[in-house]
């Protein structure tokens, strides 16, 4: 169940994702922490930066290894407004972080639990602890206003 702090560092990630959106990406952010701690932080930035890889939390990963001076985010929380592709899910289990927070489902590209789930697989040599839906309509409608807007 989510906590204040959950809400308070999804608010951070929302924030990251309006950002992007001002630029012309779709509205994704996301916030490593550890704690109250916040590492990295980053909205999407595939146009701005013309990189396929330049997603919300990938950005917010290696902003938090650089901080910590690791690629081990042990004890590091992923908050995420959008359930994380099968390349970011596989970024969390790599990175070895603890948990990850996310807002919106993502049935179409999802992977964590939408269509397939790759942080919990037990065959990896991680599995990375899931909460869902945590502001769950605030990330939800970012995205809605988005896509009618650009369509």
């Amino acid at each position: 169940m989510a906590d204040e702090l959950d809400k308070q560092m999804m608010r951070i990630a929302i924030q990251e994702a309006k950002s992007a959106s001002a630029w012309g990406d779709v509205p994704v952010g996301a916030v490593v922490a550890q704690g109250d701690r916040v590492l990295g932080r980053a909205g999407n930035a595939r146009e701005r930066k013309q990189d396929p890889t330049a997603h919300a939390e990938i950005l917010a990963i290696r902003a938090a290894a650089n901080q910590l001076q690791t690629w081990r985010l042990e004890g590091c929380t992923m908050y995420v407004t959008l359930e994380p592709c099968a390349m970011c899910a596989g970024a969390l289990v790599l990175g070895r972080l603890q948990r990850l927070v996310y807002g919106a489902p993502d049935p179409k590209a999802g992977f964590v639990g939408s269509l397939g789930d790759l942080v919990r697989d037990a065959r990896l040599n991680h599995e990375v602890e899931v909460e869902s839906g945590v502001l769950e309509f605030d990330c939800g409608e970012l995205l809605r206003l988005f896509f009618r807007e650009h369509r």
